[in-house]
């Protein structure tokens, strides 16, 4: 049998219909070290320190924490409505996602990895000039980090279409200088976020 409604008794109102939204955590730190330990291990084969046979190693990883792991990060960022931390973390997730792709799967030939990993680096470089101008509204600590990593994609974009070893490999230390960066920026913000004591300094907070 149809129930019908009284058309001066308006239905009652869900008791969730006003709920508020559930309160996350701040993403950012995990988004920070999701980038610096993937940069740090790229770095490292980037700058000589390990022999390049094992770069495989850094396959899985570039796909899960870099990539998945910051990919998530920029989408929790876009639920606390930070445009800059959801862009910038979902972007590099991306990044890392497709260093994992070129690597693994790309099949470029070795005449054609100079131009191709050029390309590569040099719009990303591009992009990350953009967002280091951004971070100069932000807080020193970021644009200190965005300008190291511009430095650094810069060295990595001139070395492979150069075809040159030794920018690769200054590159590489510029890497590592970032990697340091981001992890005293993930260390700070968890500290911060969860700590009683004295704060650790981001510039200008």
């Amino acid at each position: 049998m149809t129930q019908v409604l009284s058309p001066v008794a308006a239905p009652t109102a869900s008791p969730l219909a006003h709920a508020p939204a559930p309160r996350i955590a701040d993403p950012g730190p995990l988004g920070l070290a999701a980038f610096a330990l993937t940069t740090f291990i790229l770095s490292t084969f980037n700058a000589g320190l390990l022999p390049k046979s094992a770069e495989v190693v850094i396959l899985g990883v570039a796909l899960f924490y870099g990539g998945l792991t910051q990919l998530f990060a920029g989408l929790w960022e876009f639920a606390k409505g930070n445009t800059f931390g959801a862009v910038a973390f979902s972007s590099y997730g991306a990044f890392w996602m497709s260093f994992w792709y070129l690597v693994a799967h790309s099949g470029l030939t070795k005449d054609d990895a100079a131009e191709g990993v050029g390309i590569f680096m040099l719009a990303w470089t591009i992009f990350t000039a953009f967002m280091t101008m951004v971070t100069r509204r932000i807080s020193g600590l970021l644009f200190g980090l965005f300008s190291i990593l511009t430095i650094t994609f810069v060295f990595l974009t001139v070395g492979a279409f150069a075809s040159a070893p030794l920018l690769t490999q200054v590159g590489g230390y510029l890497g590592l200088v970032t990697a340091f960066t981001a992890w005293y920026a993930f260390f700070a913000g968890v500290m911060n976020l969860t700590g009683s004591g004295r704060l650790l300094p981001t510039w200008p907070r």
